[in-house]
């Protein structure tokens, strides 16, 4: 935890100097860290995207970040990446040994970071929206914070010097998270899986960069008229 305080600082500058950096809607962060267990569920297009969350979020009391097993394999990138807060999940081995440690943090107060989409879309677009996130949500009690992240490039993606847009949503409330009739479960899930993806595709529609028009080509010059001939 003290290598965290070192190293969250020291990160903000950094990345500060190397992307241009905008948040929108931190009120509702601060909503849903006024005491309470939250989940905050961002889409993912690059591999810093934890990083530049939890720089902005900047809480003293570490964020847990759900991230894939391949991140930890590079020993400096794992150290830096466990110094942040992440917790390595073996995808598709139905790991509940993590998930129930991050289920019970959250019960505690610690907010959780978790890509529904479980990977990252190489088109900026959201991929398929899967239910780990949900799951510890609705097992903890927390709400859940849809988060946009928007890279201000013609591709949409992160290059170094470009513009970040960070949009926090508006938080879908726990209540609105519990599976009521587990014969519905699968119908329940489907439902909370497109009110994310509806809100999370809404942040972006409202505040995408604007692109740049395209400036029209000047019409050519008329060609002189022919003189008759008397």
């Amino acid at each position: 935890m003290l290598l965290y305080w070192i190293l969250l600082p020291i990160v903000w500058v950094l990345a500060h100097i190397l992307w241009r950096f905008e948040v929108i809607g931190r009120e509702n962060l601060k909503t849903v860290r006024d005491g309470r267990a939250y989940v905050i569920a961002p889409n993912h297009i690059a591999n810093l995207d934890p990083v530049f969350i939890a720089i902005t979020v900047f809480d003293w009391k570490r964020l847990r970040i759900l991230a894939k097993e391949e991140l930890f394999k590079n020993p400096l990138a794992g150290w830096f990446l466990r110094c942040m807060g992440a917790v390595a999940i073996e995808r598709g081995r139905g790991d509940t040994t993590t998930v129930e440690q991050l289920t019970n943090e959250c019960k505690n107060g610690t907010g959780i970071m978790i890509f529904p989409e479980g990977t990252r879309t190489k088109t900026g677009k959201l991929g398929m929206i899967k239910s780990g996130a949900f799951v510890i949500a609705a097992a903890a009690g927390a709400d859940m914070l849809p988060v946009r992240i928007i890279y201000g490039s013609k591709d949409g993606r992160m290059h170094l010097f470009c513009k970040i847009r960070i949009v926090f949503g508006t938080p879908i409330p726990a209540e609105e998270l519990q599976i009521k009739d587990q014969s519905h479960k699968m119908a329940e899930l489907r439902r909370m899986k497109n009110r994310l993806r509806d809100e999370l595709e809404q942040l972006l529609a409202d505040n995408a960069f604007a692109v740049p028009a395209v400036e029209a080509a000047p019409e050519p010059e008329p060609l002189p008229e022919k003189s008759e001939q008397p």
